[in-house]
């Protein structure tokens, strides 16, 4: 169970993770072996299970996001697997999600402009396996998106 002072440490590694043990311990008000032995204790328990960059793509020139919500043929016992497996080897998708009702699955797929994603659509997308039904929607805006948690 967390307490007060991995709680601190993890408000502080959210808002900046590139923190140096030592800024972290500073900020968090403890020795600095103190505060390495608790993000120790909290790696081994996989409460915090990495670091990661985050990269903006649309620096890297993708200026277009489609959430694709995607029906599955269920009458194909490994449906799910193999529409997965294929979804994760098209480096545009860079989100999947599964769901219970009536779509099954939601992909983010990001495309240089529309012209790469009528091709990607078509080449990459409606060739996965075990598509029943498939719509597109097409991202205006993202008002929020905060991966942190209320600690």
């Amino acid at each position: 169970m967390l307490d007060e002072l991995d709680r601190r440490i993890l408000r502080h590694l959210q808002a900046d993770p590139s923190l140096s043990s030592a800024e972290l311990a500073e900020r968090c008000r403890m020795t600095s072996a103190k505060c390495w032995r608790r993000i120790e204790k909290m790696q081994e328990a996989d409460v915090i299970q990495g670091q990661e960059a985050l990269i903006d793509w649309q620096d890297l020139g993708y200026a277009v996001e489609v959430s694709l919500r995607v029906t599955l043929d269920k009458t194909q016992p490994r449906a799910f697997d193999e529409f997965q497996a294929a979804s994760r080897e098209v480096p545009e998708v860079i989100e999947i999600q599964t769901f219970l009702g009536r779509v099954d699955v939601r992909l983010s797929v990001i495309a240089r402009d529309m012209s790469h994603y009528q091709e990607l659509y078509r080449a990459r997308i409606l060739t996965l396996p075990h598509i029943a039904d498939i719509e597109a929607l097409m991202h205006i805006s993202r008002i929020k998106s905060d991966d942190g948690l209320p600690l």
